[in-house]
């Protein structure tokens, strides 16, 4: 076979006659949405959504998680933000909060046996503030009821009577111990010990009371004998040992008078209390606040001589009047730390802000006049979780992951179903606390939103996850194109401006509207649920409309809208352009050339995602190296390019080593890419420009490119074929349209088609072709204007074809090998 010469520069290649039977028509490049499709004429008639749309999965997911009581089943929300994940659940929890729901007041009141754990009451709700406003009513007529009692003239009387009664025994018993001792010679003194006295027997000499010593220094003088003074130290100790009774029998006067007076004052003071107390019980059907109120009486009788103080001199330092300190009663206080006397139905919290104390409470503390941190139950504060007990409540699943011991927390408490409050502890010297609150039984129900990604994560690491969130309600991000779809989108768009008090739209605008949900989807056949997103178009195009001075919103405004949108974003795409305009991107538009082919790539700047021409080049020789991947090489390649490079080596083997070794070492690059490059879609292409370079006939590059091959050489959908399109679009009419240009899509896309309307309108004028592809020889056939070739029952392809020249090519580099020595 004669060897082709090598076109290594532009030349023209014909136009297959067969392509226009791969070229699709301008009807199928974008879903037109007539106004007569949308069963109205005007939107004045239209009734606004109530319903949630497009979500049936998530919705029955979150009923039946909503209505399930048992243990486990609370609900983890999944979904793209913009789906209405967060709006729909408030919707649903907004129709059961008006169910009926037997709520319960939580108090904590002071433990008078373990004060380092407060005693939690639990009321039917409002009547926790009631019993704090009982408890500080108790206070206030303690702190006047006791003192008028013990002021009253009959209490008076009767202390004062039965304390000279005690005083009179007293005085007795002295009496006749002091006359026994007169009666002996001795004398009953005082003597000083210390800041006190005490009474000592001191013998009578002279007619004076004389101390041993003094008895000493008489018998060494000889005024006594020293007979004399050894029988007064005798009767002097027979007689401390008689006063040792008397003392102890005063001491036992002293404690009978003590103990009239305190049943004196139990009398007095037991009744008062009783009935104080007793009108607080009847109002309160409770055991536990029954069993407190009788601790609270205990204390009070024990203690009642703090609610009878008399104004005390103020206390001072260096001359400096002090403030005295108030006694506030702290142990007779109750602190409510859930009042539902105002809440109607189930109570539905949403916590925005889940920070540890936020949601589960802590317990605070406070410096005390001595600079030393203090605490008491009346610093226990609840959290959001606590005040949600019997209801629902709300959390983002990130922030929530992202505080510190908030998950470990959550998971216990869903777990144990019971909450201890503790301040969070941060370190050795953090904030916890020596107080133990008794812990408090929750049935709450717990709806986290997140994304797959996060669900995905946690059921996978995490073992609890799967027992206490049993169910997932997964919010989809598109909907079946169908009538009730789009009337659900109609009245979406009424529902919006009615609540927001925008201008109705028109048919045609409502249509244009539409069609962009069908670009949103990426499917002809689908329409996007992200109505945030939606939304904001609806919004912007008011805006718009507005500054048009028009009555209603029509298509020119949401386009007008859609537009500004992506003009916001696109400095990223508009600077790309430049470069290729400028030269710096080196792309072609025009000629052919061999082993060169236009490539299409897909650029993702978050919120926004646009398409340009990549240049793709092939060079061969012989060899054995194979295919050399050069992104590969330069570590600038992602897995699925790389498996798309070794799917591409197959379909060669398959197809062109059946009878012969594959001789080949080949290089593939895309030209002037920096950042690296991932995804199959341009596996056909790199196809295409080695099978130029093999056959030396060159490529058209007029046409862009995209599809993955399998290694049949059938050509496979690919992502982002709309703004692949456009983005090639964009860069030919830059340089100006020929009439020839166009792209080759796999035929799968088709459906996937939701082209801008001034490239359906290209199209529609032949200034612009679309061509669908099934196989590779479809492909090479379009882009060199050469027949393809099949196999022939001779195992050689079509004589002149693309086929048979890469075969000979191969055959040829077999026969050098040989020659070689290979």
């Amino acid at each position: 076979m004669a060897k082709k010469k090598t076109r290594a520069t532009k030349t023209q290649v014909k136009t297959p006659t067969s392509s226009h039977a791969h070229e699709l028509p301008a009807e199928k490049l974008r879903w037109f949405c007539r106004p007569e499709d949308l069963g109205i004429t005007t939107m004045e008639n239209v009734k606004p959504a109530k319903e949630i749309i497009g979500q049936d999965r998530a919705l029955r997911a979150l009923n039946v998680g909503l209505e399930m009581t048992q243990h486990g089943y609370n609900i983890f929300v999944t979904g793209l933000p913009g789906t209405g994940r967060t709006t729909t659940v408030k919707r649903l929890l907004h129709e059961v909060e008006s169910r009926p729901c037997e709520l319960t007041d939580k108090c904590y009141v002071h433990n008078f046996r373990d004060p380092d754990t407060p005693m939690l009451i639990a009321l039917p709700a409002g009547q926790g503030c009631a019993l704090e406003k009982d408890m500080d009513t108790l206070v206030s007529e303690l702190l006047k009821a006791i003192p008028a009692a013990f002021d009253s003239r009959r209490y008076q009387e009767q202390r004062k009577s039965m304390l000279e009664h005690f005083q009179n025994r007293q005085r007795s018993v002295l009496k006749d111990f002091e006359k026994r001792v007169k009666e002996k010679g001795f004398e009953v003194v005082q003597v000083q010990a210390g800041p006190g006295s005490r009474p000592e027997i001191a013998p009578v000499v002279d007619g004076n009371p004389a101390s041993i010593e003094q008895l000493h220094s008489k018998v060494d003088s000889g005024e006594m004998s020293q007979q004399e003074l050894n029988a007064l130290i005798e009767q002097q100790s027979e007689l401390e040992g008689q006063m040792d009774l008397v003392m102890r029998e005063i001491r036992t006067i002293e404690r009978k008078a003590k103990k009239s007076v305190d049943d004196l004052n139990d009398k007095i003071i037991v009744p008062l209390v009783e009935e104080l107390l007793g009108e607080i019980k009847s109002k309160y059907n409770s055991t536990r606040v029954n069993d407190y109120l009788t601790e609270v009486k205990n204390d009070v009788v024990e203690n009642f001589q703090r609610f009878n103080q008399k104004e005390d001199q103020q206390p001072s330092v260096l001359g400096l009047q002090l403030n005295k300190e108030d006694d506030t009663f702290t142990e007779y206080k109750v602190n409510v730390i859930v009042d539902n006397s105002r809440v109607q139905g189930m109570p539905v919290i949403s916590e925005t802000n889940p920070r540890y104390k936020n949601l589960f409470g802590t317990i605070e503390r406070e410096v005390d006049r001595q600079g030393i941190w203090r605490t008491d139950f009346t610093h226990i504060k609840s959290g959001s979780l606590v005040r949600a007990d019997g209801g629902h409540i709300v959390i983002n699943a990130l922030d929530a992951l992202i505080e510190p011991g908030v998950w470990t927390t959550l998971k216990r408490i869903l777990r144990n179903e019971t909450i201890e409050i503790q301040p969070p502890e941060s370190g050795l010297f953090g904030g916890s606390s020596a107080l133990k609150p008794e812990p408090i039984d929750l049935n709450v129900k717990v709806i986290m939103i997140g994304d797959a990604y996060i669900y995905r994560l946690l059921y996978g690491l995490d073992d609890d996850f799967k027992e206490i969130f049993k169910i997932r309600a997964d919010f989809d991000t598109e909907m079946p194109n169908e009538k009730m779809s789009i009337s659900s989108y109609v009245s979406f768009i009424k529902s919006l401006c009615d609540e927001e008090k925008l201008m109705n739209f028109d048919t045609s605008g409502v249509s244009e509207v539409v069609e962009y949900g069908i670009r949103l989807a990426g499917r002809q056949n689908k329409l996007s649920t992200r109505f945030s997103v939606l939304a904001d178009v609806l919004r912007e195009s008011n805006y718009w409309a507005s500054k048009d001075q028009a009555k209603q919103v029509g298509s020119q405004h949401v386009r007008k809208a859609i537009d500004e949108r992506i003009e916001r974003v696109k400095l990223v795409e508009e600077k790309i352009q430049e470069m290729i305009e400028e030269g710096s991107i080196m792309i072609d538009v025009d000629g052919a050339v061999v082993g060169q082919v236009n490539g299409l790539s897909v650029y993702d700047v978050g919120e926004y995602a646009f398409g340009k021409p990549s240049r793709i080049t092939a060079k061969t020789a012989m060899g054995k190296a194979g295919i050399i991947n050069i992104e590969r090489e330069a570590d600038m390649s992602g897995p699925t390019h790389n498996k798309g490079m070794l799917i591409l080596g197959g379909y060669l083997r398959g197809k062109y080593a059946q009878n012969k070794p594959l001789v080949l070492s080949a290089s593939i690059a895309f030209e002037q890419s920096y950042s690296g490059v991932d995804g199959d879609s341009a596996s056909s292409t790199e196809v295409y420009a080695l099978l130029s370079s093999l056959a030396e006939v060159p490529l058209r590059q007029d046409l862009a490119v995209t599809g993955s091959i399998n290694q049949h050489g059938e050509i496979q959908p690919i992502g982002g074929v709309t703004p692949k399109i456009e983005g090639f679009y964009d860069v030919c009419k830059a340089h100006g349209l020929t009439g020839k240009q166009g792209v080759l899509i796999p035929h799968q896309n088709v459906k996937d088609l939701m082209l801008r309307h001034d490239v359906v309108e290209a199209v529609r004028r032949k200034k612009f072709h679309i061509y669908t592809v099934k196989t590779i020889n479809e492909g090479i056939e379009l882009l060199t204007g050469e027949p393809a070739g099949n196999r022939l029952s001779n195992g050689k392809f079509t004589p002149g074809s693309i086929n048979a020249l890469v075969d000979a090519k191969l055959s040829e580099y077999v026969k050098h090998q040989k020659k070689l020595g290979g």
